[in-house]
Formats: structure tokens, sequence, C-alpha cells
């Protein structure tokens, strides 16, 4: 992706951090954006581009139940409903990795899986 900013410098770039980090946002649900995708980044390293995402579906789907004529308290009550159901289904699903000091193969095999992704190489 290429980013270009008022005065001609180029960024080169497909880390979604660094494009939301250049982005000159004056739109106040925009800045709520950029400021969820930094929380990511900082507090994650990573995801950021997922998070923007995801919580432009959250925004899409809130804006059509507003134009329907549900309160915005109402749609907040159920994204936080939503949110625990969620979080419950992830306790449900999710398994127990064992690991030692002297047995770290677990956790590299699960690190691989999980940044397959990305360029790892043990």
């Amino acid at each position: 992706k290429m980013l270009v900013s008022p005065d001609q410098d180029v960024t080169v770039t497909n880390d979604g951090a660094t494009i939301m980090d250049k982005m000159e946002v004056v739109n106040h649900i925009g800045q709520l954006v950029v400021g969820v995708s930094k929380a990511q980044d900082d507090e994650i390293g990573d995801g950021t581009t997922g998070v923007v995402v995801l919580l432009g579906g959250l925004l899409e789907q809130a804006e059509q139940l507003l134009d329907k004529g549900i309160h915005g308290i109402r749609i907040s009550e159920g994204f936080d409903r939503a949110c625990k159901v969620a979080c419950d289904e992830l306790a449900r699903v999710s398994d127990a990795i064992t690991w030692s000091k002297t047995d770290l193969e677990p956790l590299i095999t699960t690190a691989m899986a999980t940044l397959s992704s990305k360029i790892v190489h043990r």
C-alpha cells in the first residue's frame, strides 16, 4: 500500500499500524478507529488491520440499527452482551498448552501455527 502525504512524502507499507499512524483523520469516529488500532499495536504488536476491519463491521451494523430507530444505548448493551457470549464460547473451545522450561516444543509449535501468515523461521 502506498500513502502520499500532502507534502508528497511517500510511504510504502503493508503494516496496518503504519498506515493508521500516517493517516490524518479529522472525523471523530475515524479518530476512535485510529485509537483502537494504536491500542492494539501497543498492547499486542500485531492485528491492527483485523481490529479495524472488525470495528468497521460493528460500526456498519450499529448504523443499520440506528437507522431502524434503535437507541444507541440499546445497541451498546447488545454489543456488550455479544462480547460476553463470544468470550464464554472462546473459553469453552480453547485448549490449555502444557509446557516446561525443559520442553519448549509445545510453545514453539503453537507460535508457529499462530504466526503462519507472518514470515517466521525457526
